[in-house]
């Protein structure tokens, strides 16, 4: 059996060379972007944990590293983070002193009240 590609006609070919699309690219649903009573900084925070879990179900970034990422300070992002629980946009499992905290981060829509 053939691969796909040489199957069908190929109309869009990426440069994989191009340092913007090698370090690939994250996904931000709608319905973040559009929640007007999220803060930019949580739709960044939503975006940054989606970008650490594409292949996995959830992710463990120390706050630390989020910030950095970010540009931002730990205070900030903590904040954020707390905004997502808060919304119920994330889970956050709590893992113990000195470990990070395990985020789901949850597709489905909620209406909060």
């Amino acid at each position: 059996m053939k691969p796909i590609g040489e199957i069908i006609e190929q109309n869009i070919t990426l440069n994989t060379l191009d340092p913007v699309s090698a370090g690939g690219f994250t996904q931000v649903p709608n319905f973040i972007l559009r929640a007007s009573s999220l803060s930019i900084g949580a739709k960044l925070t939503y975006a940054m944990f989606l970008s650490y879990a594409w292949h996995n179900d959830r992710c463990f970034p120390g706050q630390e590293r989020l910030a950095e990422d970010m540009g931002m300070s730990r205070t900030s992002v903590t904040a954020f983070i707390g905004e997502l629980e808060e919304r119920g946009y994330i889970t956050i499992q709590r893992r113990g002193q000195g470990k990070t905290n395990l985020y789901t981060v949850n597709f489905q829509v909620k209406k909060v009240a």
